[in-house]
């Protein structure tokens, strides 16, 4: 099974398919390259990306990312503000040292290609690396596929679970969900939590969501504060520092001021991941804001909010984050924003049923009801970046979460169309999508609102 802490990551933004996907196998290739004794022999290194990595990795930073990688960076540790002083070294003085240990020559404009007609076979997110001894000789080549979520496969798929310690609870969808929960008379939470207490102790996984947890309120408390403009040439404005300061100022009383504080939130986060800044995937960079804005109404707005009611959200939106992962997609390039917002605004409206101590049927509704009407959402990034109409998106993702809970704790005779049926519509509307609209930067806003 796919375990709570790979589908929620911390890294740094904007994206967790172009930036962190690809840091992760950019350090894993210098990593085969020590293994395999060519760590010393390597003077040169190239870089061949593809597809959709090609089209927005500029806006994506993905270059940075493939020299943070190669450098050894991981994104859990990067330090966000020393990813732009290497770039710039590197710039002047052409020169990387793999792993920190082996200095090569390298030159970004000619190292890294940017390949805009070409993809490779597996997935729309490609990238090949190359070393090249001092004769100028191929020594060793790998093809990566960042798959959306910081999730990495290589050529030859993902990599076999450890059949040593299997989980007690596996599932492979919704429906065998529901049924081995009722079947041991648990909650949602408690089954992931049992399984995921197969790999660590229960305390080390109640810890680490706490940590995630904390993680997330610091990027909100960061975006509610920063100011400026956001890196990249849109000069689209910081907003949510703003917009946080005119709510304080408005008079108590307004029922709907909790959904202002959640687009406040949701927005926060993304400024901060469009930034560079540090995040969690949840379960990408570009829907970053939308589980962790969604637990914060919880904390501040619901009344016994309570630490097991936050590890009971995160459990169970990581269940329904996991049925996506595992059975349709969470990759903007391959399916659509539907497979980034609309897959975090589902697993945020389970989860926050959880939390209110909703039953397994409404979570599974809520996730349903979520992802329903974002069903066929394109990813059309203005510019490459992860701004508009990104950081909207999050807010306007997160307030129909919380709507889709309310709407499925209130239901009490059930619903037509269950959450499996809804999660392979999602796929097959992003495999019918045209590759434009996917994260390529070729149509939609990016292609009609031009900034010069």
């Amino acid at each position: 099974m796919t375990s709570l802490f790979e589908i929620f990551k911390i890294g740094i933004g904007p994206s967790s398919s172009h930036t962190v996907g690809p840091m992760v196998a950019a350090r894993r290739f210098a990593v085969h390259l020590e293994e395999a004794s060519l760590l010393a022999v390597t003077a040169r290194l190239r870089v061949d990306l593809f597809g959709s990595l090609a089209h927005t990795g500029k806006g994506h930073g993905t270059d940075t990312a493939v020299i943070l990688g190669l450098s050894g960076e991981q994104p859990h540790l990067v330090d966000p503000a020393a990813a732009e002083s290497l770039l710039a070294s590197l710039r002047t003085i052409h020169t990387l040292t793999l792993l920190g240990k082996r200095a090569i020559a390298f030159d970004v404009e000619a190292d890294i290609v940017f390949h805009l007609d070409r993809a490779l076979p597996l997935h729309p997110n490609g990238i090949t690396f190359t070393a090249i001894d001092s004769s100028g000789h191929d020594i060793k080549a790998e093809n990566f596929y960042s798959i959306g979520g910081g999730f990495v496969v290589g050529d030859e798929g993902p990599a076999p679970k450890d059949k040593a310690a299997p989980v007690p609870h596996p599932f492979e969808s919704a429906d065998d969900l529901l049924i081995r929960c009722e079947a041991d008379n648990l909650p949602i939470w408690k089954l992931v939590l049992e399984n995921e207490s197969t790999h660590r102790p229960q305390y080390e996984v109640l810890a680490g969501i706490d940590h995630l947890w904390f993680t997330m309120h610091a990027s909100i408390d960061r975006g509610m504060k920063a100011q400026g403009t956001l890196p990249g040439g849109l000069n689209v404005r910081r907003r949510a520092a703003a917009l946080a300061e005119r709510l304080r100022a408005k008079p108590i009383g307004d029922p709907l001021a909790p959904l202002d504080w959640v687009s406040v939130f949701a927005m926060a986060v993304n400024e901060e991941n469009a930034a560079g800044g540090r995040v969690v995937t949840a379960p990408t960079n570009g829907a970053a804001g939308i589980v962790p804005a969604v637990a914060r109404y919880y904390t501040d707005f619901c009344l016994g909010a309570d630490r097991e009611g936050l590890h009971s959200y995160f459990l169970t939106a990581a269940a329904i984050g996991i049925l996506y992962q595992q059975n349709a997609s969470i990759s903007g390039a391959e399916v659509g924003c539907q497979g980034e917002v609309g897959v975090a605004a589902s697993m945020a409206a389970g989860g926050l049923v959880a939390a209110l101590n909703g039953t397994n049927g409404q979570i599974e509704n809520a996730a349903e009801i979520a992802m329903e009407h974002h069903l066929g959402m394109t990813c059309d990034p203005i510019a490459g970046l992860v701004q508009i109409p990104c950081i909207e998106r999050n807010a306007m993702g997160a307030v129909k979460a919380i709507n889709a809970s309310r709407m499925a704790m209130n239901e009490p005779e059930g619903h037509k169309v269950s959450l499996d049926q809804v999660i392979e519509t999602m796929y097959r509307t992003g495999l019918d999508m045209q590759s434009r609209y996917k994260e390529t930067s070729q149509a939609g806003l990016a292609l009609n609102i031009i900034e010069c």
